[in-house]
């Protein structure tokens, strides 16, 4: 069960968050409590296992990243856990997930390589094919963003 404030909070997250020095601050300032209660209060939400993962997203283009690609790998099983975490480790990586292959897609590992242009994306993805001694990959370019949101729990005036 979550409080009145609870929903607030979970709210406000899930807008856009100011880039500025106490963020937190002002998203305390906008739901009228101190920022140590919302502090406390968003500890509460993920000691209680309601809050699993808060991050943020970065508008990519923005930065001067104007190419990405979805490489899909081929990973035995039994590698799956020592080459997510090498591939992770790659600083143009921004997502890297395992998932089941199927009889005519033999993919299991996926990883999101973000670079200047699409030349810079396929040097990284040989980098990490050398580092992570896999030989099987593919590479899927983003050629248009047609939906990019976050999902939405409650609304901020809730």
């Amino acid at each position: 069960m979550l409080t009145k404030l609870e929903k607030k909070i979970i709210g406000s997250i899930q807008e856009d968050i100011a880039v500025t020095a106490r963020p937190y601050l002002a998203i305390a300032n906008k739901l009228g409590v101190s920022e140590d209660t919302l502090l406390e209060a968003l500890q509460g939400l993920c000691d209680r296992g309601i809050i699993r993962r808060y991050g943020a997203t970065l508008r990519h283009q923005k930065t001067g990243f104007t190419a990405n690609a979805m490489a899909a790998w081929q990973v035995d099983e039994d590698r799956i856990d020592e080459v997510g975490t090498k591939m992770a480790s790659f600083s143009e990586v921004s997502h890297c997930y395992r998932r089941n292959p199927t009889s005519r897609w033999p993919y299991n590992l996926y990883t999101m390589i973000h670079a200047s242009d699409e030349a810079a994306c396929r040097q990284t993805a040989q980098r990490m094919s050398e580092a992570a001694s896999v030989e099987n990959y593919t590479l899927l370019f983003s050629r248009k963003e047609l939906k990019k949101t976050s999902m939405v729990y409650f609304s901020a005036e809730e």
